[in-house]
């Protein structure tokens, strides 16, 4: 895994408060729909979370439902915005 998807993956089981199933998180790994932890309130801590470690404005960004499909795609969505 990339650093990036491994950073993404700790951050998602931090928010989460998952973190014992935190070394089963892979890229492939399905969020929304998915992780019954990742209700609306979660993915708003996600998202705050992710852009202060990241420095990106979440107003400014493009972020779309697509983006919390998989840790995978919730990493490049985190490398395309990153500051």
């Amino acid at each position: 895994m990339s650093q990036t998807v491994t950073e993404v993956a700790g951050i998602v089981a931090t928010v989460l408060g998952i973190e014992d199933r935190a070394d089963d998180l892979t890229q492939d790994t399905p969020l929304l729909g998915a992780m019954p932890e990742l209700d609306s309130l979660a993915v708003v801590e996600l998202i705050t979370a992710l852009s202060e470690r990241y420095g990106f404005d979440p107003d400014d960004v493009d972020l779309s439902g697509d983006a919390f499909d998989t840790i995978g795609t919730l990493a490049k969505f985190v490398e395309d915005n990153a500051a």
